[in-house]
């Protein structure tokens, strides 16, 4: 597919230069990157339909699987469509608008997945410390709250951060050496006093996300310790089993989450080609593992799956 050279249809506008140092090679770049979107997607609607149709799956667990699903949709599509008009149409612009717009979804609806993940774990440690009254403290609508409640939080926290970049005065030189609009590199565009904006983002990012990491190792805890004080030894794989599947979805988002945010911050030596990469990889690998992680440890999400495309 060749290249177009479009002309900046706004002044005011940003413009997205996409990956520096390889606009050579965007072509070959985009090949993957479509791959995992496309496969990413395929994976979680098809989960949202299979859910959605067999009343059987219609459980908390799998409820929390379709706001996982929906997370992952709308993170990938936050940033990959762009990043494909950048890579085969040359389209860079953005208008300010619009790159606010994708900052606040991609940041806010991270922070809903955060939400989903921590929500994910305590459905885990209900199912092995209480599994008696795993349907009593785990109601549909009781799920459905936690979802809310996730959405609201990340509401709250990230609107301010895009509503105070609104208010910043940007300067001349518009040019942000990344595929998206990424809150720091938009943050440097401005020629206003920043330090609310950078406190506020640093603040809420380790809040967050510390709060939530530490809920999901406090669960983790609980969870080995009602483990290990089952007396019969063959039961302890049998339990640990319930949780193999978020154990991979945590470690698959924390690991490249982790290391993008840290290299961000702190890796000055690392090149900004290798960076940006790693963030687009944080934003299309999960999602695209996500979907094969849970159907293929669900056996009930797998054999309704099978069911649904033999059907077709």
């Amino acid at each position: 597919m060749a290249s177009f050279n479009f002309s900046l249809s706004d002044p005011s506008a940003f413009i997205l230069i996409g990956i520096p140092d390889l606009q050579d090679v965007h072509m070959w770049i985009s090949i993957p990157f479509s791959t995992f979107y496309i496969i990413g997607l395929l994976g979680n609607f098809m989960i949202l339909f299979v859910v959605g149709k067999e009343q059987i799956l219609h459980k908390p667990t799998y409820l929390l699987l379709c706001m996982l699903a929906l997370t992952d949709i709308v993170i990938s599509t936050s940033v990959t469509p762009k990043d494909l008009c950048i890579f085969w149409f040359n389209l860079k612009d953005i208008t300010v608008g619009g790159c606010l717009i994708q900052m606040f979804f991609l940041h806010a609806v991270s922070v809903m997945q955060s939400a989903v993940l921590v929500a994910m774990v305590f459905d885990c440690y209900v199912a092995i410390c209480n599994p008696l009254r795993y349907f009593t403290i785990l109601t549909n609508a009781r799920i459905a709250n936690i979802g809310l409640v996730g959405l609201i939080r990340a509401v709250l926290f990230f609107l301010p951060l895009s509503l105070l970049l609104s208010r910043q005065p940007f300067c001349a030189n518009r040019i942000i050496p990344h595929t998206y609009c990424e809150h720091i590199a938009v943050t440097k565009m401005s020629c206003g006093d920043i330090t609310v904006n950078k406190i506020h983002g640093l603040v809420m990012a380790f809040v967050i996300i510390g709060l939530d990491l530490m809920l999901v190792a406090l669960s983790y805890g609980l969870i080995i310790r009602a483990v290990l004080r089952i007396s019969s030894k063959n039961a302890h794989p049998k339990s640990l089993n319930t949780c193999t599947a978020h154990i991979c979805v945590m470690l698959t988002s924390c690991i490249l989450f982790l290391f993008s945010t840290l290299t961000h911050r702190f890796g000055q030596g690392i090149t900004p080609h290798l960076h940006i990469i790693l963030v687009d990889l944080f934003f299309l690998i999960p999602p695209m593992l996500n979907p094969i992680i849970y159907g293929v440890k669900s056996k009930k999400l797998c054999e309704k799956l099978g069911k649904c495309i033999c059907k077709r």
